[in-house]
């Protein structure tokens, strides 16, 4: 009997049994000035499964005026042996994850929902490149510490400040390029494509992950697809926030 195996770069699309569950906060460690990191427990974690790097889960914060309060995050981490999960929070000054995060303390609960689905990336590139601001970070995070030993990743990221680059264990050949708002001229937008613009493209076959605002995201993908002319089947573009409205996400292939 012959056996059929998956061509290199099969992107996996999966499901999730769409669950709401409530946990409780066990640690808090501030991982820089405006990124705070919240390790979560509780009993039906033991079977929680974000099979994606770049998985998003529903986190609700009550309801103002009758509508629900909710918010897309990344599972930093999970562990189903210890029933935990850690996600880390942007410390901005409004909207209700923030003020959430800027009050909550240990044994403070929240429910969460999802993920819905996952897309898995394998880990046969000959590169990756994951271009974001510090909304992506989580994500970043997950694929430098999953990739295989010696695997070349470059990141462009761009925050508020030095202060806000993160140490991130990996075995990966890891080239960080960290651009600082408080440094330097020009929007999200032109310090991004300039950073992208001047980078010297890798040999091979790479895949390429973006993240930050919307308008911000479209406008990278367009310089990686028709300046770069990269394969679009070997990259994904979201939009995690939109400029001027709360909560918004979208995806852009």
């Amino acid at each position: 009997m012959s056996t059929q195996t998956q061509p290199r770069h099969h992107i996996e699309r999966v499901r999730h049994e769409l669950r709401r569950r409530t946990i409780t906060v066990t640690s808090v460690i501030d991982l820089s000035p405006k990124m705070r990191r919240f390790v979560f427990t509780a009993p039906d974690l033991s079977d929680f499964n974000s099979a994606g790097v770049d998985d998003h889960i529903k986190l609700f914060f009550g309801e103002e005026n009758g509508e629900r309060l909710m918010r897309d995050f990344t599972p930093r981490a999970f562990d189903n042996a210890t029933q935990s999960l850690t996600v880390d929070f942007a410390l901005h000054d409004h909207g209700p994850a923030a003020h959430w995060a800027q009050t909550a303390q240990i044994g403070t609960t929240l429910d969460i929902g999802g993920p819905r689905g996952s897309q898995i990336v394998p880990d046969d590139f000959d590169w990756y490149l994951l271009i974001a601001d510090e909304t992506g970070l989580p994500s970043i995070g997950r694929r430098l510490e999953g990739l295989r030993g010696g695997v070349p990743v470059t990141t462009i990221v761009l925050v508020d400040s030095p202060a806000e680059a993160q140490q991130i264990e990996t075995q990966t050949a890891w080239t960080a390029q960290w651009l600082a708002r408080n440094e330097g001229e020009g929007d999200d937008q032109a310090r991004l494509l300039a950073a992208l613009s001047a980078l010297e493209w890798p040999q091979g076959e790479g895949y390429v992950w973006i993240a930050a605002e919307a308008g911000v995201a479209k406008a990278l993908r367009a310089h990686v697809l028709e300046e770069r002319g990269h394969p679009p089947a070997w990259m994904r573009a979201a939009g995690y926030w939109l400029k001027g409205e709360a909560g918004a996400h979208e995806n852009f292939g």
